[in-house]
């Protein structure tokens, strides 16, 4: 019988943002399951319930929850509070950007737009968190995926970033406030650029991901499921020191944007 290392067999964990095989949220319940954990899932509408039940299982738990909207919010809470005894982990992974108003530059940001994203992308994170308080084990373990960098700015991937870095800044307001009553913790995996589903929306975003393949010391894109591994370390127990904090995973890309070649390349086109 092999070792369970991460100490997750019999903990139950809530994920939300699976939408097809390429999502972090897909990898990382994958991995739980391999780790005989428990995983409950959160979607959010009936068509993508059907489409995620595909996936994992008709007889799997799979709750519906727009986080856009309060009332949806407290009845996950109240159903997920109805299957389990108590929740060990929650996997935020829910990004949305509103792009309805086409490529804009940053400073022709529309309210709506920005604040829609902040809400959906940023506040669900402190939304979920407040409505689950009560099922979370003391020590529970709460994991949002980032991203590597807030401080470039990505012309095509424009106002999420400001909303990703207020995503990071509410960790430490959340793991201070819940320290009131428990040892719950809260982290981000601040993944660089993976290719999913959800980033082929961003425009022109397969030329960033190919040029920040290059810029990785090995030179080879970060894997969708080396996010979802530090995800599952950072739910488990043997992380139970980190708290508050966002894990690169980026394969050593901002350290490398001098790299000879790409360096050499450029100023031969230029």
């Amino acid at each position: 019988m092999p070792s369970d290392f991460l100490q997750l067999a019999g903990k139950t964990v809530l994920v939300t943002g699976v939408a097809n095989r390429k999502s972090v949220a897909w990898r990382i319940a994958k991995l739980l399951v391999e780790a005989d954990c428990r995983v409950v899932y959160s979607v959010r509408s009936p068509e993508r319930r059907e489409q995620v039940a595909k996936l994992v299982g008709a007889d799997e738990d799979i709750l519906v929850c727009d986080v856009e909207h309060e009332d949806q919010v407290a009845q996950l809470a109240a159903d997920v509070a109805a299957r389990c005894d108590q929740l060990d982990g929650l996997v935020h992974s829910i990004a949305f950007a509103d792009y309805e108003d086409g490529a804009k530059p940053f400073h022709e940001t529309s309210k709506r737009a920005m604040l829609r994203t902040f809400d959906i992308s940023c506040y669900s994170l402190i939304a979920l968190s407040n409505a689950l308080k009560s099922s979370f084990a003391k020590d529970a373990s709460v994991v949002t995926i980032s991203i590597s960098t807030t401080r470039m700015a990505s012309e095509n991937y424009g106002f999420m970033a400001p909303i990703k870095a207020a995503l990071d800044s509410s960790l430490a307001f959340l793991a201070k406030s819940f320290s009131v009553h428990s040892e719950v913790r809260f982290n981000a995996v601040a993944a660089g650029l993976l290719k999913t589903s959800a980033s082929a929306g961003i425009p022109n975003y397969v030329d960033s991901y190919l040029f920040a393949e290059q810029a990785t010391l090995r030179h080879r894109a970060v894997a969708t499921d080396e996010a979802a591994a530090t995800a599952v370390f950072l739910l488990s127990p043997r992380s139970s020191g980190i708290n508050a904090q966002r894990l690169v995973v980026d394969a050593g890309m901002e350290t490398n944007y001098f790299d000879a070649e790409i360096v050499r390349r450029n100023a031969e086109g230029s």
